[in-house]
């Protein structure tokens, strides 16, 4: 057994920690130097570490497991990750001058990876949305200068939602960007039903300037009215509390700040627009094509239902009743799971276990897991500290090679895992993905936690076991665990 103590600046020596007071026997006290030994050894003799990188076919050097001296550098509240990590590689060349010539300094893991990588599709999509916004513009204004209007909303737009996100000390991240995916759909409309009301007062006879100012002063409020009407559906992200609030505040604030931003664009800049480029259209029926085929045949469909409204409204009803049931029976979860190229594993032997046991069964199952594709490097340790309560547990992380390289999710390939896992003999692992999002202030061994506690050690142990047994028989869950020492 090992036992963790905190102690501070007023015992400094071994003999000072000898002459400790751990209990009074018949009006004697009874120190530590009565029932053990007290002596100064290295402050991690029970701890140990090994990295290695996946060997290619055909490398038999600079791959394998090897004993190692784990940092995980972390960033400071605040701070961003990828500057962090930047920063830190800039200096490890430097860093690595100042070593042995043995010790050979290696990056094991880098959690920006994912990071980058995710930001790079997010930004993608932001090029192909505003791209596919102005595709579909042109299908239906179906002219050159009526799609080229609303579709520079877009660009200035976004470009005003970077300047407020300056201001307002916002990064480019995830959910920022997936903001500002959003608006994309957004921003045009307002400029779009400009210029409809415009083109149809041009279609009246109106000159472009006389057609501007009327169609603008006609559906000015309407607009502002709709535009109030979208960022009152995100007050509720604004104002929710915990660490969902927080997540959220950022996205409600970008999209919000897009959307009034195209309001402005959108009442200014689109009449002026209109006035100077909108030609005049050809009047309702002059011209055919597919699409006053489809309006027609919306017009139709329309009388149809106006004069069937209370069919109209007993459909209306049922769907009402059916988002309601819909809404009951689709599965619910917090954060869908997520695949960051990263496995963590927690270990377990029996408590009975020695150090050097431990330390052989955590290599071999080490040694077995990098032996899986697509598992590029495995950093693992084990012996008592922040991570571990116990000698006879140990932890992992696995770092799995870019989605592009791969066939298989993380999920996946978890199952493969346990299966080499099983091979080894006297050592147990529990796997989860490495979520980029997480609430749990504590390391564990599986997805969901459940806490039982009880001043009474018996009654906890009893009602532990009695857990255990039930959620093993859920046929819903799987690597049923507890934490529980004996």
């Amino acid at each position: 057994r090992s036992t963790m103590l905190d102690a501070n600046d007023q015992l400094r020596t071994a003999a000072e920690y000898q002459r400790l007071i751990v209990a009074w026997r018949n009006g004697a006290p009874l120190r530590l130097a009565d029932v053990a030994q007290v002596a100064e050894g290295a402050e991690d003799r029970f701890l140990a570490a090994w990295a290695g990188m996946a060997c290619a076919e055909g490398q038999a050097e600079g791959c394998g497991l090897a004993p190692a001296v784990l940092l995980n550098i972390q960033r400071q509240p605040g701070a961003n990750v990828i500057a962090v990590a930047d920063q830190v590689r800039a200096l490890l060349p430097q860093l690595t001058a100042t070593l042995p010539a043995t010790v050979k300094v290696q990056v094991v893991s880098d959690r920006t990876e994912s990071i980058r990588a995710s930001v790079r599709d997010v930004q993608k999509e932001l090029l192909f949305a505003i791209a596919l916004v102005v595709l579909v513009t042109f299908v239906f204004l179906r002219t050159l200068p009526a799609t080229l209007i609303p579709s520079v909303a877009v660009p200035l737009s976004l470009v005003g939602t970077f300047a407020a996100m300056y201001l307002l000390g916002y990064s480019l991240n995830n959910l920022s960007l997936m903001a500002l995916t959003v608006a994309t759909g957004f921003v045009v409309d307002d400029a779009i039903v400009m210029l409809e009301n415009i083109a149809r007062h041009r279609e009246d006879g109106a000159g472009p300037m006389e057609a501007a100012l009327k169609g603008a002063s006609e559906i000015g409020f309407t607009l502002i009215s709709l535009t109030v009407s979208l960022v009152a559906v995100l007050i509720p992200l604004l104002f929710m509390a915990d660490v969902v609030g927080r997540l959220f505040h950022e996205f409600a604030v970008t999209l919000a700040v897009a959307i009034g931003i195209s309001l402005v664009v959108s009442l200014t800049l689109t009449p002026m627009m209109a006035a100077r480029m909108l030609p005049r259209p050809a009047s309702h029926g002059a011209q055919r094509d597919w699409l006053s085929g489809t309006i027609e045949r919306y017009g139709r469909g329309l009388d149809w239902v106006l004069a069937r409204q209370p069919l109209a409204l007993l459909v209306m009803a049922v769907t009402l009743v059916l988002t309601a049931l819909l809404y009951l029976w689709v599965p619910k979860g917090f954060f869908p799971v997520q695949d960051a190229g990263a496995i963590q594993v927690v270990t377990e032997a029996p408590q009975s276990v020695s150090f050097g046991a431990m330390a052989e069964r955590q290599q071999a199952l080490a040694e077995a897991l990098l032996k899986e594709s697509p598992v590029t490097s495995v950093s693992s340790f084990i012996g008592v500290d922040g991570s571990n309560a116990t000698l006879n547990s140990g932890r992992m992380l696995l770092t799995l090679a870019p989605h592009a390289d791969r066939s298989v999710s993380a999920t996946e390939l978890i199952e493969r895992l346990r299966e080499r896992a099983r091979g080894i003999g006297g050592i147990e692992a529990w796997f989860q993905p490495v979520q980029e999002l997480g609430m749990e202030d504590r390391i564990s061994r599986t997805q969901y936690q459940f806490t039982l506690s009880s001043p009474d050690r018996a009654l906890l142990s009893d009602w532990t076991t009695r857990m255990l047994q039930a959620l093993a028989e859920r046929p819903e869950l799987a690597d049923v665990a507890s934490n529980l020492q004996r």
